[in-house]
């Protein structure tokens, strides 16, 4: 099964040749998408900068990086590329150990259970020559809070003082894990002023931060244009400019990298790594990442509302399969939705593959094979609705594919409907079983976002409001608690009851397989997939 699909990827690759050289070459264009109103080209003050970081030889240092993640919007409360492409900041952030250190913050205290105070550090400025006090910050937080629900929730922030490079945060209820939370990307500290000036909607556009680059020009779905913030506060980075284009298909990506047309490339297909190794100029990163691909199963859907099903269907996905046929290898098989290298991961074994099991749960539910070899209950024979992401991850659509296979054989029938954004779709309409979801589960290096966004009704990443019986009091224990050892116990607790439920199917965690040009230097690819383009990031 597993051969067969990679003998179609291979056939696809063929025949796409042509047409993906000049969908590369689209990327550029000014033809298609939509730019930014005010950064089709970069300013005269812009391009002189540019032109003062050329080499001897007059050539401008450049890079250009290809995400697998199209974006509409730079928002930087909304969504993560303004921060992954050095625009904005977060007041604290994730070292390499995945230990929160200061940024835009110097230092920070808790006074009570419900008051922090971070100190500012002097002397920055945004890419607009405002500076960033307490006041600016603030206006910040207040305008994320606002636009943001999923910000909103993960603050809970009553309210927010500002003396000076004194930033004092009031919130609703005690929250130990504050400072953790502001690690994420849509905590992203911005300059209200230019947003006043420029207007909302040019502002998402080209949103203003504390970062090493501003944006120079966007065309939504297609491409960043990055050019050097010379004033950056931290050391003026070592390239130029950076264009980061955005692509959801893995063969066009990999395309571009093994054309030599983009330096760094995010998501290659597993695949392809043996060609890429031939070549002396490439390499290939293999990342440990805090990503965890698993099914949601239908709350409303009577198919799938007996755990029983839940279970066999749990024991139809051949994780090892997954882990060393798909990803060959650059995966480890899930038990839960955190990796068992994190400290509050999972330490039980991934369920394996037990089609026997299954068969016994099913006929234990009601149903019964008939003389076609279909399972069926009252008349009805066993037919699900499997929502699947069309690309972005190359592994994402072949996962259900053979989830499908290992169901047929059992006499279950799975329907595949390919959808960009599962989430999206499951949202409103209720007519599916079961879809495919990716997310980060921990990328503030702790388990209590991911659980509350995922667990607690209204969250983030529940768009079916999954409620468990018994979870409550644990997330709730957990939001009080400060210290890191009994939360690491409580997340492992939170898992327990989550998977006696079992409202997902948890299937692998992914590394991410990044592509470098052996050109690249001063950059590797963290597993937290927040800090792309940096002050460091160089060329030879």
């Amino acid at each position: 099964m597993v051969s067969s699909l990679r003998k179609k990827t291979a056939t696809a690759w063929l025949l796409l040749i042509l047409s993906l050289v000049a969908g590369i070459a689209g990327c550029s264009s000014n033809g298609e998408g939509k730019d930014s109103p005010a950064s089709k080209s970069t300013s005269a003050s812009e391009a002189a900068q540019v032109q003062e970081s050329a080499d001897i030889s007059g050539e401008v240092k450049g890079v250009t990086i290809i995400h697998s993640l199209p974006v509409d919007t730079l928002d930087p409360h909304i969504g993560w590329t303004a921060l992954r492409g050095g625009v904005t900041e977060t007041l604290v952030r994730l070292d390499e150990n995945m230990k929160i250190v200061p940024w835009l913050a110097e230092k920070w205290e808790a006074k009570d259970d419900l008051t922090w105070v971070f100190t500012l550090r002097k002397g920055i400025r945004f890419q607009d020559g405002t500076p960033l006090d307490a006041a600016a910050a603030r206006a910040s937080f207040e305008r994320g809070v606002a636009d943001s629900p999923a910000l909103a929730a993960s603050l809970k922030i009553a309210s927010i003082a500002a003396d000076g490079e004194q930033l004092t945060f009031v919130t609703s209820e005690p929250h130990p894990a504050f400072p953790t939370e502001l690690v994420h990307p849509t905590a992203s500290v911005v300059s209200i002023a230019a947003e006043q000036g420029m207007g909302k909607e040019a502002f998402n556009l080209a949103p203003v931060g504390t970062g090493p680059y501003k944006v120079a020009r966007f065309v939504a779905g297609k491409e960043l244009d990055l050019v050097r913030n010379e004033d950056y506060w931290d050391g003026k980075a070592k390239v130029a400019t950076v264009k980061f284009q955005f692509n959801s298909d893995a063969s066009v990506r990999t395309l571009a990298f093994q054309s030599k047309q983009a330096d760094i490339v995010y998501h290659l297909s597993p695949e392809t790594l043996d060609a890429i190794a031939g070549d002396p100029e490439l390499s290939v990163q293999s990342v440990t990442s805090l990503r965890t691909h698993y099914f949601t199963y239908n709350p409303v859907s009577a198919n799938v509302t007996d755990i029983r099903v839940r279970q066999a269907l749990d024991k139809l996905i051949d994780r090892d399969a997954i882990v060393s046929d798909i990803m060959l290898g650059h995966a480890l098989p899930a038990s839960g939705p955190f990796s068992p290298k994190l400290l509050f991961g999972s330490v039980n074994e991934a369920q394996k593959l037990d089609p026997e099991g299954a068969l016994a749960l099913l006929e234990s539910a009601g149903y019964t094979k008939g003389a076609d070899g279909k399972l069926a209950k009252d008349g009805k024979s066993l037919t699900l609705k499997l929502i699947a992401f069309m690309g972005i991850n190359p592994e994402l659509p072949l996962i259900p594919l053979l989830v499908q296979s290992e169901a047929a054989k059992l006499g279950i029938t799975v329907e595949i409907v390919s959808v960009e954004y599962p989430e999206e779709y499951i949202k409103s309409n209720a007519e599916w079983d079961l879809s495919t979801s990716s997310y980060l589960t921990a990328p503030r290096g702790d388990g209590g976002s991911f659980l509350n966004s995922t667990y607690v009704p209204g969250g983030a990443y529940n768009p079916t409001n999954i409620r468990i019986e018994g979870l409550e009091p644990i997330l709730e224990e957990l939001n009080r608690t400060g210290d890191t050892v009994k939360r690491n116990e409580l997340s492992r607790m939170a898992v327990k009851t989550i998977n006696e439920a079992l409202p997902h199917s948890y299937i692998i965690h992914p590394n991410i397989l990044v592509g470098l040009s052996q050109k690249v230097t001063g950059w590797n690819p963290g597993a937290e997939e927040f800090y792309i383009v940096t002050n460091k990031l160089d060329v030879r």
